[in-house]
């Protein structure tokens, strides 16, 4: 679909980049000849990615360990990937946190957890990334993932509704603000792509999809190999006009269903039960992870 050596040049930064989604866009840049940098909470298994990439596909993949919850960590990493391999061309804000909640049960560390990582923690990559763009007279491109409800809100995800209309109106914003710099910022919302550690926290008992393909208009959950390519083509110079934009990319879930979380009004108060003990049991797995 895409020329060899398509990206060849670049310098693309994903947040997020050691697992899931991230990964999967990281693979992609790579194998189109970017320079690829990732970077996530748990060095460890950004460097089994970055290995694991480089060994399939060659070229360059470097590792960071950083939480983008510290504004002044990220912006020690923004200025080594600038002193040690130079201006990014692109940023792919992907990291994020979310999980299922009936909300008068939610605390506000469990708010935070997810506030943190998706509004602040994306706000200070791409504040971190485009001053330089700005003070180096670099052109930029900027690509958020987000979702649907950030056109009409979601229950029992409101800590992530919330934070995902953040990203959506900085998107907004500073493609406006940021345009005349040359520096363009979209983002994705994607349906539902199964992946472990998300599925388990926003999908438990229904980690295939099936309730979704039941709904899709087109019977069936996303790829991410469509993710990719769209990622791909919003960096490739191929329309670089598009700009402010959110790109749904569901099968037309969200205009058939909404697109959220609002059949989870049928739940039972053990069906809420069985859903927290689930979650509970992957964030255990990832902290072992972690550790």
């Amino acid at each position: 679909m895409f020329s060899d050596q398509l990206l060849a040049g670049r310098r693309i930064l994903v947040t997020g980049g050691g697992t899931g989604l991230g990964k999967s866009m990281a693979s992609r840049f790579l194998q189109l000849g970017a320079e690829v940098h990732i970077c996530g909470r748990r060095k460890i298994v950004c460097d089994e990615t970055a290995t694991e990439l480089m060994a399939e596909y060659g070229g360059r993949v470097v590792s960071h360990g950083v939480d983008i919850r510290n504004a002044m960590a990220v912006d020690e990493m923004i200025e080594a990937i600038w002193t040690t391999s130079g201006p990014l061309t692109d940023l792919i804000n992907n990291a994020a946190g979310n999980f299922i909640s009936r909300s008068e049960e939610l605390s506000p560390r469990g708010f935070d957890a997810v506030a943190n990582i998706v509004m602040h923690g994306t706000f200070y990559v791409t504040h971190a990334v485009g001053r330089r763009w700005i003070a180096g007279g670099h052109r930029g491109n900027v690509v958020s993932i987000t979702v649907t409800w950030v056109r009409n809100g979601s229950p029992y995800v409101v800590p992530s509704a919330m934070s995902k209309s953040a990203i959506h109106a900085m998107t907004m914003s500073l493609a406006t603000e940021w345009g005349r710099h040359g520096i363009r910022l979209n983002t994705i919302a994607p349906g539902e792509i199964p992946t472990e550690g998300m599925s388990k926290r926003i999908k438990p008992g229904d980690e295939a999809g099936a309730r979704t393909k039941a709904l899709n208009p087109m019977g069936r959950v996303g790829t991410m190999e469509e993710l990719q390519n769209l990622a791909v083509f919003l960096i490739s110079g191929g329309c670089d006009w598009i700009n402010g934009e959110t790109i749904a990319m569901d099968g037309a879930q969200a205009l058939a269903m909404g697109g959220n979380f609002y059949q989870l009004r049928d739940w039972s108060d053990q069906d809420w039960t069985n859903a927290r003990e689930s979650i509970k049991a992957q964030n255990e797995k990832d902290r072992a992870a972690r550790g």
